[in-house]
């Protein structure tokens, strides 16, 4: 079940809402858990009922685990050690990722190199099984550290299958969620919540149907036909992606906390106008800023406590493996890995920069940076290296389209008749691409983005008409239902 679709918008949101604060409204508590237990395992289900078991079986084990771990006691010579309990617990979740997520990579690189023909699996990849892994495993490491108290189960439950974070984030932990799931005061309908709820939700809502499934099409066209691109439709297949994906992602974060605070439940900020950074660095601590958030903690850090004297060498080493990993993570392809790597090299040398005191006018840093973002972002969209190297080629050598008459040249600059060469003209194409690529960056630019927007927001007509505005226009652009993006990883 999509967000962006109409049984999620007038039926099961609705529905779910309801019934919980009717449940909560009786006292009936352990119900009210129960019933949003249900409803998150519905949503679950929609795509595939099939996986149902596996991220049941996923809490219930981890569950188990992590409660042998607060409870261990070092003294019973009977029980495996403690170390060894939080090895296997990470072993058989990293394990469970790798069989559904990587295991045809390992077996066609096994192929390639050895030029062997064993069989690939062709394994679907359970929906959010990435995110609801990397909740659990840092819920066992911190209850191998001692840093939490054992919980309730239906609380444990819904902090790993919350419906408006389950399928693609924001990673929420324990200590920030828990909490709030145990909450009396959380459990009594809230209307300022409510209105600020809708608020959001009504942005993310407009920020997917209308901009990003817009630059889908032509992001999608374009490196469809990467081989046949010139050089203004390399830069417009390449830039759409680069706001398609933030605008389906911060999208879909915006309806996900707009979601979860019709609940009280408020979900941690991901997005903070990253396409606004002036560096790499800059920009992680604004994109993705939960995974930015995991990845120092339980990656980064851990790696830099494995040596027995730290350096800024060690601390640059431990920058790229963790950037590296992270591109592994998105997911299983070379593709990625570059991704990752080539962010690794970025971050390593803007920690340099920073540690010389070298300094850049700040329009230029935005520039490189953004950039570099753009540019980085076709691995990260190419389905192959080859692919991706067709788009950087035509970026840099492509052909420009010569328009032989006056009336090509304003049809080209004329918002009513934009369009980029053979490839979209070939298949009856005429996108305003120019006209949203600088609307675009207008928005990301000029305008404050919907978390300082949800900060100020104060429930009016005014506000009213501004969430109806948005709302109705998106409502109106829904015949066709779209994926997010991050569905994917």
């Amino acid at each position: 079940m999509l967000f962006n679709s109409y049984e999620f918008i007038f039926l099961f949101l609705p529905i779910s809402f309801i019934i919980y604060f009717y449940l909560t409204s009786k006292r009936l508590i352990t119900a009210s858990k129960g019933w949003l237990i249900f409803s998150s395992l519905f949503f679950y289900s929609w795509w595939n009922i099939a996986y149902l078991p596996l991220i049941l079986i996923s809490i219930l084990f981890n569950y188990s685990l992590s409660k042998s771990l607060i409870e261990f006691k070092e003294h019973n010579k009977n029980y495996i050690s403690k170390k060894r309990l939080l090895q296997v617990g990470l072993i058989l979740n990293i394990s469970l990722l790798i069989y559904f997520k990587y295991m045809d990579f390992f077996i066609s690189n096994t192929n390639f190199v050895f030029n062997s023909e064993i069989s690939l699996l062709h394994l679907a990849l359970p929906l959010a099984i990435s995110f609801f892994t990397l909740q659990q495993i840092a819920f066992l490491i911190d209850s191998y550290e001692g840093l939490v108290e054992e919980k309730n189960f239906l609380d444990y439950t819904i902090f790993v299958i919350f419906f408006p974070q389950l399928i693609a984030g924001p990673i929420v932990h324990h200590a920030e969620m828990m909490p709030q799931f145990s909450s009396r005061w959380n459990l009594v309908k809230n209307y300022k919540n409510i209105s600020a709820g809708l608020f959001i939700f009504s942005i993310g809502l407009f920020k997917k149907v209308v901009i990003a499934d817009a630059f889908a099409q032509w992001a999608n066209l374009g490196f469809t036909n990467s081989a046949t691109l010139n050089l203004l439709e390399a830069w417009a297949a390449s830039l759409s992606y680069t706001f398609q994906m933030y605008f389906d992602f911060s999208g879909y974060t915006d309806m996900a906390i707009g979601a979860a605070l019709l609940f009280n439940i408020k979900l941690p900020q991901n997005f903070n106008s990253p396409y606004k950074a002036t560096g790499i660095i800059d920009f992680w601590q604004r994109w993705h800023i939960t995974l930015t958030v995991f990845i120092k903690t339980y990656v980064y850090t851990p790696i830099l406590r494995s040596f027995s004297r730290i350096t800024f060498t060690k601390a640059m080493f431990a920058t790229f493996a963790a950037m590296f990993i992270s591109g592994l993570w998105h997911g299983a392809g070379w593709n990625y890995i570059v991704w990752g790597s080539l962010h690794g090299v970025a971050l390593v040398i803007n920690h340099h920069w920073q540690k010389r005191k070298i300094k850049m006018n700040k329009i230029l840093a935005w520039f490189i940076t953004f950039n570099f973002v753009n540019v980085t972002l076709i691995f990260f969209k190419a389905s192959t290296l080859s692919q991706a190297m067709e788009v950087l080629n035509n970026m840099i050598t492509g052909n420009i389209v010569l328009y032989h008459s006056l009336d090509s040249v304003l049809s080209f600059l004329t918002p009513f008749g934009v369009h980029f060469g053979t490839v979209f003209t070939h298949i009856g194409e005429k996108p305003k691409t120019l006209v949203y690529i600088i609307i675009a960056f207008i928005i990301i630019l000029a305008f404050k983005n919907s978390n300082e927007l949800t900060e100020k927001f104060k429930a009016s007509k005014y506000s009213l008409a501004y969430i109806f505005t948005l709302f109705i226009v998106a409502i109106s652009m829904l015949s066709n239902f779209s994926e997010f993006l991050y569905f994917n990883f």
